[in-house]
């Protein structure tokens, strides 16, 4: 399954070229041509899915099975003390590429990567209310 638009399947199909790190049957991760920090990793469904929540639970499980192996290999390459796992979906959460894939941004101290995270408290009762739709469409 493959969408002949979008830019990661014809990365998968070798139209496109990339630095591999990694390739196995379900996935494909190279490093990204817009980094925001050294080491900045893609990790991506050969199949083209468009979210995450598009995605069969075998090829979440190939991403899963790999994921962490590739991460520990990108921090300590670029001797990275954390890193964060992103995976954008929809235009409005920041996703630029509609095929799934997860950002790996490895992190050092004071790298200025990411400013404060937008915390705020729910209205009484309303994690409550929200938690219960949620449950009731799962």
């Amino acid at each position: 399954m493959s969408n002949s638009d979008c830019i990661f399947c014809s990365i998968v199909a070798g139209n496109i070229p990339c630095i591999r790190i990694f390739e196995d049957e379900v996935v494909l991760a190279f490093m990204d041509i817009g980094p925001i920090s050294d080491g900045h990793t893609l990790v991506i469904p050969k199949a083209h899915f468009g979210r995450l929540h598009e995605c069969s639970t075998e090829v979440l499980a190939g991403i899963s099975n790999c994921i962490g192996r590739i991460v520990q290999a990108v921090v300590e390459a670029v001797d990275a003390e954390a890193y964060n796992i992103l995976c954008n979906n929809g235009a409005a959460a920041g996703q630029l590429v509609e095929h799934v894939h997860f950002h790996i941004i490895p992190r050092n101290s004071g790298d200025g990567v990411f400013g404060r995270w937008p915390a705020y408290k729910y209205q009484e009762g309303q994690a409550e209310e929200i938690g219960a739709r949620i449950r009731e469409k799962i």
